[in-house]
């Protein structure tokens, strides 16, 4: 059976985040939540911030996750930036699943508002909710930014992108 369109999750639902209870809970598809340079200090932090309130599937977290690091690495190098991924996919999506095509009509009327096996993992996010982060030095901001841009698009929700130069660096070395 094909997989249910993401938008039907896109709405903020009850959270249902206790996996210890729920049998058959997917892994998250997430891999990696920092990429980069760790060690080092970046004085530009640019960074993905929410404008609604929605529900992100691990899947959509995943795919801007590889459009942003791929963008930066490629034009930057791997140890001129850093890329963490802020938020974690702790509500488990469930599913109803019913017969589709020809005839199914007759056969899918029953259980109404059935409470569903687990399909995935999403990440409840609200308006100015921090996404992604990225600190890079100053002469690699527009790369940055058009990475964030790039990862924007793999998201179900308007983003805009926040800019804080040295806000974690700049306070123990002045």
């Amino acid at each position: 059976m094909a997989r249910k369109p993401a938008r039907m999750f896109r709405r903020i639902e009850r959270p249902f985040t206790r996996k210890e209870y729920i049998d058959g809970v997917p892994g998250t598809r997430l891999r990696q939540f920092e990429m980069g340079n760790k060690t080092a200090t970046f004085p530009v932090k640019v960074t993905l911030v929410a404008k609604e309130a929605v529900q992100i599937r691990d899947t959509a977290l995943e795919a801007a996750r590889i459009a942003a690091n791929k963008f930066i690495s490629r034009r930057v190098g791997s140890s001129n930036y850093f890329l963490k991924v802020r938020i974690y996919p702790h509500h488990v999506i469930r599913e109803h699943k019913m017969a589709v095509g020809a005839g199914a009509d007759r056969i899918s009327q029953g259980m109404r508002k059935a409470f569903g096996k687990p399909v995935g993992l999403a990440a409840r996010v609200f308006p100015g909710t921090k996404i992604i982060s990225l600190w890079v030095k100053p002469e690699s901001f527009d790369f940055a930014k058009e990475a964030l841009k790039r990862a924007s698009m793999k998201l179900p929700t308007p983003t805009t992108i926040v800019v804080e130069e040295g806000a974690e660096y700049l306070k123990g070395k002045v």
